[in-house]
């Protein structure tokens, strides 16, 4: 095996510039591929990661139908027992409760539809980082009676600023149609226009004083220590609390669910397309090589090499012909990705704002697992073995004495 490696390894090179320009496009196909997959996992990983930390958490406790019918009476009656039931797991790290509803907003220049999230401004600082994204003004534990915070794109379309009074008006529990005057505190940007423009923040008990006269929650937002553990969590608190909804972040958001199920296998379909392309120029220099060397394969039978062995040859020199073009490609696509993973990829100068529209940052930071390059090895060395099949059933087809008697 050892000779047979030798061989390969210097019939690869009796053509430098050939298996050189092969070699060259592998490491470009090879390097290409995994930057842009990293790019993708960036952009995957920083919406990830905005979502569950700002507002989505790893799971939410509801209402059994609050969440298809989001009434205001859907509440959840035993808040206070899920509250301790949570503070006694350790594997929580913080949770928080939230009163919702859906209402209208309105200021001197116009109305808009807008989601209200009563929050405690506390435990929602212990359990989310959305008090990050204030640009202006304070947060919820301003000292204003009834504060709001409006999102940048709310603010600039109802002409409002720090200061400034809104109206909210809402459904109660007896779903009359009710209002509050609140004082804008402050004006948050998430990176996503869209949500800015949907949602505003106010204090649970000024919203809940309102709906209820009393204290209530329609979602308890929970973060553990580890988030793989939200399905086990889920479980027993549906076995604990039968009339509840208890959901991971993955049921609940189809759009990080899709995000995730992709961006898993997103450098599997990207390497299939670039490999199946570099496949060719594998096939072709490998089927170049073997109609080259037919009078010195004939030999090699001739004198008593088996075919075996000749099948090995050819498969060796197209695996190590491809992996030195993998393995060097692999090698420059980590250092580019570990290089723009600390500084980023700043898209804004050509139109990356834009990207906000979608709730994702000009700046991108890619980023790739090291499991990936392990996996794409044997996608690589799978896609060599493949292309040289042909080539090498190319050479057990040679009959010995009628190549041996050619001159």
């Amino acid at each position: 095996m050892k000779m047979l490696i030798s061989i390969s390894w210097r019939n690869i090179w009796r053509h430098p510039a050939r298996s050189g320009v092969l070699i060259g496009a592998i490491i470009a196909g090879i390097w290409a591929g995994i930057v842009l997959s990293g790019w993708a996992n960036g952009l995957i990983e920083q919406r990830f990661n905005r979502v569950i930390q700002d507002e989505l958490t790893h799971l939410q406790l509801h209402h059994a139908e609050f969440l298809t019918e989001r009434e205001p009476q859907m509440t959840l009656d035993q808040a206070d027992s899920h509250f301790r039931w949570l503070a006694d797991d350790e594997r929580v790290r913080s949770f928080t409760g939230r009163t919702l509803s859906d209402g209208m907003i309105q200021s001197p220049l116009t109305t808009s539809g807008v989601q209200i999230r009563g929050v405690d401004p506390d435990s929602e600082r212990g359990t989310t980082t959305f008090h990050q994204n204030i640009v202006e003004g304070e947060y919820l534990d301003s000292e204003l009676r009834h504060p709001i915070l409006l999102g940048r794109k709310l603010a600039e379309k109802l002409n409002v600023e720090v200061g400034y009074r809104v109206v909210l008006s809402f459904q109660d529990l007896e779903n009359n149609l009710t209002s509050g005057a609140f004082t804008v505190a402050g004006i948050f940007s998430s990176g996503h226009t869209d949500y800015d423009e949907r949602n505003v923040f106010v204090r649970n008990r000024d919203l809940s004083e309102l709906i209820a006269g009393e204290l209530v929650y329609h979602e308890i937002a929970v973060m553990l220590y580890d988030a793989e553990l939200s399905d086990e969590l889920v479980k027993e608190l549906r076995q604990e609390f039968p009339g509840i909804s208890a959901e991971t972040w993955y049921e609940l958001s189809p759009e990080l669910r899709f995000m995730t199920d992709v961006g898993q296998s997103y450098l599997f379909y990207i390497m299939i397309v670039v490999l199946a392309a570099l496949a060719f120029g594998i096939l072709n220099t490998m089927l170049m090589a073997i109609f080259e060397r037919m009078r010195e394969l004939g030999m090699l039978m001739a004198i008593g090499m088996s075919k075996l062995r000749i099948f090995l040859m050819v498969m060796l020199e197209a695996v190590m012909l491809t992996l030195t073009g993998a393995v060097l490609g692999m090698g420059l696509a980590w250092i580019t990705v570990d290089y723009l993973g600390e500084r980023g990829i700043d898209l804004s100068a050509i139109g990356g704002d834009t990207m906000a529209e979608w709730g994702y940052d000009a700046v991108v930071y890619p980023s790739i697992p090291s499991g990936d390059f392990v996996s794409l090895t044997f996608l690589v060395v799978g896609v060599a073995l493949i292309s040289a099949l042909y080539p090498s059933y190319k050479a057990l087809k040679l009959n010995p004495a009628d190549v041996v008697r050619e001159k």
